[in-house]
């Protein structure tokens, strides 16, 4: 996109789009009315402002997508996968995850040091199968048409944090935590009416820059012939099971915005092996940290030395990331959480997309695949 084409109304370092998207990142919680005006309350902006900015940055491509997100591993089976593959041809089998898998999410390929467990595994990428069908054997799947030597299925067992706002953290000083334990979300499915399974559609759907405007949802509701009030009122439920994530303005994480400004540099994901049993533990403790986006209990098993907490954080400098990982390392020592091992990760090249979660959506998948559905289904 040409430079010229967009003023600094666009750009994420210009203060009024600071202030909205320090906000707007990750701060609206569950359902809400109306999203827009709730940004200018608690910016204390003018609801034009804020429209007028988001407009703007939308259109430059600052912010990349505009949805409200799902707590999908509720929804659907989920898991993060690591995948080894030949060196030769690791940015073919990227590129297949991204293009032609709708089911997988965050596609990343990572480097670590060359004699760290599981340095091998170089392709990861977060995966949601829809109810009804496996991630054992949808990795197999994945598997043959990438030609990976192998692959790791790591389900989350608990979520600490979940919410990117690169804006408001990036001058979060390192050591920098709530004062409370954070609270784990299990992961349990959840079964949805018909109904739910309707409005869940275009409650998730991104948005277009006609609907940055007041009356989303009514229009919304509007569009698959449902009442407004029956329409809130199934979103709250959703709300009430746990579902429903955030109302987010999402940014690119790497790559360069139209003005070459970038948002963040570098992606760590961070791992510790704790004893098992204090995973809650050590992950509420872990997950107080600011500088995380992301923080989960997985099982990594034996190839990456049976790490069992896993967190990610982003950033413009690989040294400050580094000494933010170290300040969490020393609060579970001050706390007594003994760890056997830990590492991180960078990420390089990096492609993000929302992970289909519909069953509908799995067998047209399968059908374009050329695999059979009835098959997949009795593996």
């Amino acid at each position: 996109m040409p430079n010229a084409t967009f003023d600094s109304t666009a750009s994420i370092e210009d203060e009024i789009n600071e202030k909205i998207l320090s906000v707007s990142e990750d701060r609206l919680q569950g359902f809400i009315a109306d999203p827009f005006k709730e940004i200018a309350r608690l910016t204390g902006l003018p609801l034009s402002v804020v429209l007028e900015r988001i407009r703007a940055m939308f259109c430059a491509g600052t912010i990349r997508r505009i949805r409200l997100t799902l707590l999908a591993n509720d929804l659907a089976p989920g898991a993060l996968v690591a995948w080894k593959v030949p060196e030769n041809i690791l940015q073919r089998a990227f590129d297949f995850l991204f293009q032609k898998d709708p089911f997988s999410g965050h596609v990343v390929i990572r480097s670590t040091l060359p004699d760290a467990a599981g340095s091998l595994y170089r392709l990861w990428s977060t995966l949601k199968v829809p109810q009804g069908f496996s991630l054992e054997r949808h990795c197999k799947i994945l598997k043959n048409f990438i030609e990976a030597e192998h692959y790791k299925i790591m389900p989350a067992k608990g979520i600490f944090t979940l919410g990117v706002g690169h804006i408001r953290r990036k001058t979060t000083p390192p050591g920098t935590k709530a004062d409370t334990l954070a609270s784990m979300h299990p992961v349990s499915l959840k079964k949805l009416t018909d109904k739910q399974w309707q409005v869940l559609g275009v409650l998730k759907k991104e948005l277009t820059l006609e609907e940055i405007d007041e009356g989303l949802w009514e229009k919304r509701a509007r569009s698959i012939g449902i009442e407004s009030h029956e329409f809130f009122s199934i979103a709250k439920e959703l709300e009430k099971m746990g579902i429903l994530g955030r109302f987010s303005t999402f940014l690119e994480h790497v790559k360069p915005l139209y003005d070459g400004k970038r948002v963040t540099r570098f992606n760590a994901l961070f791992h510790w092996a704790v004893p098992p049993g204090r995973e809650i533990e050590a992950g509420s403790q872990i997950g107080r940290f600011e500088i995380l986006t992301h923080c989960y209990w997985r099982e990594a098993g034996s190839e990456f030395r049976n790490v069992n907490i896993m967190a990610v954080a982003h950033g413009k400098d690989k040294e400050l990331l580094e000494s933010h990982k170290k300040a969490i390392d020393d609060h579970l020592e001050l706390v007594g959480i003994p760890v056997s091992y830990t590492n991180i990760f960078w990420g390089g090249r990096s492609e993000i997309k929302p992970s289909e979660i519909f069953p509908e959506a799995y067998k047209q998948w399968l059908q374009k695949m050329g695999l059979d559905s009835d098959t997949i289904l009795n593996c």
